[in-house]
């Protein structure tokens, strides 16, 4: 079996999470990463999106996580997309989701937080 790696980077989101009430009522940007594994060479040779990840529900997916909802950590965030990408796209052997946010209230100067959450599929 061969793998592969199929990225979306950088999906910019406006949102409502944070630890801080003003974080949940104002909001601010996220940004996510994701890279998933799979063994793509069938997909490659037919050019069948059918046996590779579809990368368009895959974002909608992330869209949805993080719009939709206010939570306090991006660890939960990253959490959360990895393991609906695992439970939806059943090519997917492993999954790696980095959720930025931007201008974190750190009491100074700092670009963005991020978390980074890694799943590999069970094996049965």
């Amino acid at each position: 079996m061969s793998i592969g790696t199929v990225r979306l980077q950088n999906a910019v989101f406006y949102a409502h999470h944070g630890v801080l009430q003003e974080e949940h009522r104002i909001g601010g940007r996220y940004e996510v990463d994701v890279s998933v594994e799979l063994d793509f060479e069938a997909a490659a040779r037919e050019d069948a999106l059918s046996k590779t990840v579809d990368y368009e529900r895959v974002y909608s997916e992330i869209k949805r996580i993080i719009t939709e909802n206010k939570y306090f950590l991006i660890e939960r965030l990253s959490y959360l997309i990895a393991q609906r990408i695992l439970e939806k796209e059943a090519v997917v052997l492993s999954v790696e989701v980095v959720v930025r946010k931007a201008n974190p209230p750190v009491g100074g100067p700092c670009d963005c937080a991020e978390a980074v959450y890694k799943a590999t599929r069970k094996k049965n």
